[in-house]
């Protein structure tokens, strides 16, 4: 059954108003022996602007066709959103995928700059992407942001963070930069230095005593070594392939730092299709760092990332590990859920992770297609005596 379309109704009414037009004339000069073609007038009408809705509608509509072939394609997005962290929020992300050269081997370049800002005071401004160079003998990855983020401090360690008693009111002021300058080694084998710079400051403190006497205002450079061993298909939501992340890096004293300390991180993810339109995904993920690392760079649960249910900076120390499965399945046209499970800890020693200690993460989510292949994230996720909601853009791993 074929649908009447808007075009078509249009065409039908010029026709009748065609048709009037031709009897008008014929009664005012009957001797007039000029044919009027009811098709011609329909040629004639202007066509109508669309509205501000329309123009948005199409605008959505559009947003999720395979990338043109245009040097930049870019998009905004943008709209109220909440999470449990921040409260409700006003958010604003212009996405850009582009190509350095086009050739097969070259992978789509990616650049988002985002804006947020939130009714209990906090802002966020960003930018993050990822380059890639001609033929993909190099790639750089990047991201930096500034933040106001009025929050909470429930100390350093999971016996202090699981009381709710700590729980004091603190203004987090940060700023920070990462960049990686990764040269291929084999077909998807990476290797190159990383460097990171890291303000932090703690305004409005209201229980010091938590910080257990360190400075409140950190200032912290470093450089290091990445090592990236990448498969997938499409690192920002992957269906198939696998990803091995490794990276240290240094804070020596020489580089400005007030003591020297180290901080590490580990990444394995592994995708699979389970059918035509579902993926499963699992990532491992672990964090370490040295006995003198600042407060505001010990490994934290990635709240908005694999570990959702719990808020934001609350569970930190020396060391972190979890574990994730997330279950990936479109339902119809660009819309999708999700269901995760799994867990994390946050300890000094290895010797302290206990059943008591574990923190669990489980969840579900709604995603939507904004554009091909990158998705808006709706996530509810439940955590131990906690829940959080979440809204983002990419896949949480």
């Amino acid at each position: 059954m074929k649908f009447i379309t808007r075009q078509t109704i249009c065409a039908l009414l010029s026709l009748i108003f065609g048709a009037f037009a031709v009897v008008g004339q014929n009664e005012a000069a009957a001797d007039s022996s000029m044919t009027v073609i009811p098709e011609a007038a329909a040629d004639t009408v202007a066509p109508k602007k669309k509205g501000l809705i329309s123009r948005i509608i199409s605008y959505f509509d559009d947003s999720n066709k395979p990338p043109s072939d245009k040097k930049f394609d870019i998009s905004f997005l943008g709209g109220p959103s909440y999470s449990s962290s921040t409260n409700f929020e006003v958010a604003v992300i212009a996405a850009g995928l582009y190509k350095s050269r086009y050739d097969s081997l070259t992978p789509r370049s990616s650049i988002s700059v985002f804006a947020e800002v939130s009714v209990i005071g906090m802002f966020n401004v960003g930018v993050r992407g990822s380059h890639i160079f001609p033929n993909d003998h190099m790639r750089i990855k990047y991201d930096g942001n500034f933040q106001r983020f009025p929050s909470y401090f429930w100390g350093i360690g999971f016996d202090s963070e699981s009381d709710d008693g700590n729980k004091g009111k603190y203004t987090l002021f940060e700023s920070k930069v990462n960049a990686e300058f990764l040269w291929r080694l084999g077909s998807r084998v990476f290797l190159g230095p990383a460097f990171t710079f890291n303000y932090s400051q703690a305004n409005d403190v209201r229980k010091p005593e938590l910080w257990r006497g360190e400075r409140l205002k950190q200032l912290n450079y470093g450089a290091g070594v990445v090592f990236s061993l990448d498969t997938r298909d499409y690192p920002e939501n992957p269906y198939s392939g696998l990803h091995f992340h490794v990276s240290s890096r240094f804070y020596p004293e020489f580089l400005g730092n007030r003591r020297f300390f180290y901080t590490g991180e580990m990444t394995f993810g592994i995708y699979r299709r389970f059918w035509e339109s579902g993926v499963w995904a699992l990532q491992l993920h672990g964090a370490v760092s040295g006995s003198d690392t600042p407060w505001s760079m010990l490994p934290a649960i990635d709240t908005s990332g694999s570990v959702r249910g719990y808020y934001e900076g609350r569970y930190r120390d020396r060391n972190e590990a979890d574990v994730v499965l997330e279950l990936r399945q479109k339902v119809w046209r660009r819309n999708g859920i999700v269901l995760w499970g799994g867990v994390a800890a946050v300890f000094d020693h290895p010797s302290e992770i206990s059943g008591r200690r574990l923190l669990p993460t489980y969840g579900i989510g709604y995603r939507w297609e904004f554009k091909n292949r990158v998705n808006v994230r709706v996530d509810f996720g439940i955590g131990r005596h906690s829940t959080a909601f979440n809204v983002s853009i990419n896949e949480a791993f």
